[in-house]
């Protein structure tokens, strides 16, 4: 039995071969497993279910296996498509997940979150996704017309850049060790999976004097990736 975590794709017409690996990824591995874990930022934009998007159309393509074989697929919102709604998710035949979730993974309880709310040290990052998760700011912004939301995603998409393109935010950027541990004894786990900031790696470390592990997805810039758990 194996269940497949993924996050980071950033799907976009601008990189149709990780479109296309995906596509592969899906049809032979993840219609193999019992389920497919999504961890946010499977898209570089989202701008709502209502705005037609090809690289959309293509990753509902995509995952028709998955539908086929009715095999479980759950997603979490990143920070790049926390507008993805019930709408596309029931199209492409994906669950949404509240983040943080919890899930029992093969009998061990287990932590699943983006990542994002972790770097704690950000604070300007922090105060921006406080601002575009509330509910009042995203019935706003959906209520735009398509190309002034268009325009908002081009801008934030740059001003992202910039932010992570300086070397000097580059520590504020990755996880709050104190941010963890607070999670994950929250959630009364041992155990962590996110994605987010790009860091793959697994961290073993003690938490409440007992062994835990932080496990960092991996993005798709560079290549196809997963992490699996098998049984």
């Amino acid at each position: 039995m194996t269940t497949l975590f993924i996050s980071d794709l950033h799907l976009d017409l601008v990189r149709p071969e990780i479109i296309e690996l995906f596509s592969k990824f899906v049809r032979e591995e993840a219609v193999q497993a019992d389920a497919l874990y999504i961890l946010g930022d499977l898209f570089e934009a989202w701008i709502g279910d209502d705005a037609e998007d090809e690289t959309g159309e293509r990753f509902v393509e995509a995952m028709r296996p998955m539908r086929e074989a009715r095999k479980p697929c759950f997603y979490m919102h990143g920070n790049r498509d926390f507008l993805i709604g019930e709408r596309f998710a029931k199209k492409a035949g994906m669950t949404l997940l509240p983040d943080p979730s919890v899930i029992n993974l093969y009998g061990t309880p287990t932590l699943l979150m983006h990542g994002d709310t972790l770097c704690t040290d950000d604070v300007a990052y922090q105060a921006f996704r406080k601002q575009v998760r509330s509910p009042e700011w995203q019935r706003q912004f959906l209520a735009q017309s398509i190309e002034t939301r268009q325009a908002f995603a081009s801008q934030a998409r740059q001003e992202s850049q910039r932010h992570t393109g300086d070397s000097t935010n580059a520590a504020i950027m990755d996880v709050n060790q104190d941010a963890v541990e607070a999670a994950m004894s929250s959630a009364n786990v041992r155990n962590l999976i996110h994605g987010h900031t790009h860091r793959p790696a697994l961290h073993p470390f003690n938490l409440d004097n007992q062994p835990a592990e932080r496990i960092v997805l991996s993005d798709w810039y560079a290549q196809p990736h997963f992490h699996a758990i098998q049984v």
